[in-house]
């Protein structure tokens, strides 16, 4: 890194950044409602996810969608070692 290039960490992401979320569909018969989610969790912090959780549903996408085997969200990451918060996150959005 150049000396005069500051490293950013943690830098801000806007609402309409989170939003593009919301556009992703999926190229296989995943419901787009857990497609929207799993690529959020992907590509986003816990704290961002955080805000498009809150986007999502008040787009009226599906935070029960299930996948052609049954699987939801939580069920298709539960195994990952990072995925905790992010199943909190969506424990506490469906009440």
């Amino acid at each position: 890194m150049r000396k005069d290039k500051k490293q950013v960490i943690g830098e801000e992401i806007s609402d309409d950044s989170i939003k593009l979320f919301l556009t992703v569909e999926p190229a296989d018969s995943t419901p787009p409602s857990l497609h929207k989610l799993i690529k959020a969790y992907r590509g986003l912090r816990i704290d961002d996810f955080e805000r498009f959780v809150g986007f999502f549903i008040e787009a009226g996408y599906d935070l029960n969608a299930k996948d052609e085997n049954g699987n939801d969200f939580i069920a298709l990451i539960q195994d990952q070692r990072m995925a905790e918060p992010y199943i909190e996150v969506i424990k506490a959005a469906r009440g």
